[in-house]
């Protein structure tokens, strides 16, 4: 009939069976609760922005900024992929109470998408001062990274912009960010919105282009912004040909690049990263620069960071084995299962570099299985071994 309305039942059935609610109707309710906790996400994320840009404080973190100018950054622990996680920080803290640390570097969708995101953000307390470094090339999820950090009582946020590897090229950001100076101003100014101190970890160029020019071109861009904190790696990082291992020893090594950096833009905090390896190096060093930092020396040999503090004038001796050691377990302890045994081992190779009873130390080392706990392993091998192999009589 002409200007009725006819209802047709879909393939001989009624729209109201169970079967055609559970294909149309239920998808459409679950689409709808999707979108409802999406735009939610981004009413909450909006509001973080917001209080942020108005300088208040955000559960409980008012005074971090002002903690924060405390720390003394003459000496820092570089940011190590697959070295420094968390059980290697607490370890290093207990030999240099007074030095800066680094987390590995974190991507930002490992962060914000990834389904775990307390696995890089959560740290012990007894690790700071200690410094995120996020790794990506947009500004809105460096943003919104500083924010996580800063929830999570980071004293800073450090951008990558130093990492050679071949993933991190596919991604575009590292080492990769030199050629674009302005996005990485962008990506700067973005992590400082968080009102978190910001810095900055690069090197002196790309591939075989040896350019002082080029690189204070990029240095002044990017301080143009936010950031007034550059770790200079004293190194071209080579894209094609050479790698991530390979980028730390073969190009040259320019630490005269870094102390005119410092002349250069004297209001800027300049630190200079690469090749350190005695305190030689960190005399002489920390009179043209502000600070120094140090890498696979402070892995391969942790005594020398106190070493380091001692030239300082922040100690008058090591510390002793068997003091670390306890501290180590009852550090241990406190994980239980949660930590085997190899995971805190591999850490504390280094910890008889280059003294008696070192071969000794890393064949005990060697024993450690994952059936047993990192805590029972200290408890029942290591601690007995410090006993009876002090090193505070035979100090290098």
């Amino acid at each position: 009939m002409r200007g009725s309305i006819a209802f047709r039942p879909l393939n001989n059935r009624s729209h109201f069976d169970g079967p055609h609610i559970t294909r149309r109707i239920i998808p459409s309710i679950l689409h709808r609760v999707k979108n409802f906790i999406e735009n939610l996400t981004s009413y909450l994320y909006a509001i973080t922005l917001i209080s942020a840009s108005l300088k208040k404080p955000i559960y409980g973190y008012s005074s971090l900024n002002e903690n924060v100018k405390k720390y003394d950054f003459t000496l820092s622990v570089a940011p190590m992929l697959d070295w420094t996680d968390r059980h290697c920080r607490y370890f290093l803290r207990l030999i240099c109470p007074s030095c800066v640390l680094y987390t590995e570097m974190v991507t930002t969708p490992a962060i914000l998408m990834g389904r775990n995101p307390e696995r890089y953000l959560e740290f012990s307390p007894e690790e700071q001062p200690i410094v995120l470094q996020l790794g990506g090339d947009e500004p809105e999820a460096m943003a919104k990274s500083a924010i996580l950090a800063r929830e999570y009582g980071y004293a800073g946020v450090n951008l990558n912009v130093g990492c050679p590897s071949p993933r991190v090229q596919k991604g575009r950001f590292g080492a990769c960010l030199m050629k674009t100076p302005g996005l990485v101003r962008e990506l700067a100014d973005a992590l400082a919105e968080s009102g978190v101190p910001v810095s900055i970890k690069h090197r002196l160029g790309l591939d075989r282009t040896e350019d002082y020019d080029l690189l204070a071109r990029f240095v002044e861009t990017v301080s143009a912004g936010e950031c007034r904190h550059f770790i200079v790696h004293a190194r071209n990082a080579w894209l094609k040909g050479l790698s991530p291992s390979h980028n730390r020893q073969v190009p040259p090594l320019r630490w005269d690049w870094v102390s005119r950096l410092k002349t250069d833009f004297p209001t800027l905090r300049i630190e200079l990263n690469g090749g350190i390896l005695d305190l030689g190096s960190i005399e002489q060093q920390r009179q043209k620069v502000d600070g120094v930092m140090i890498g696979r020396a402070a892995y391969h040999q942790p005594l020398f960071l106190a070493e380091a503090e001692m030239l300082l004038g922040r100690r008058d001796r090591l510390p002793e084995l068997d003091w670390l050691l306890q501290n180590l377990e009852g550090y241990a302890a406190r994980w239980g299962e949660k930590l085997p045994a190899p995971r805190l081992m591999r850490h504390i190779h280094g910890l008889y570099h280059g003294r008696p009873g070192a071969s000794s130390w890393r064949w005990q080392l060697g024993t450690a299985t994952a059936q047993e706990t990192a805590a029972d392993f200290l408890r029942r091998v290591m601690v007995p071994f410090s006993r009876e192999n002090s090193w505070m009589d035979t100090e290098a």
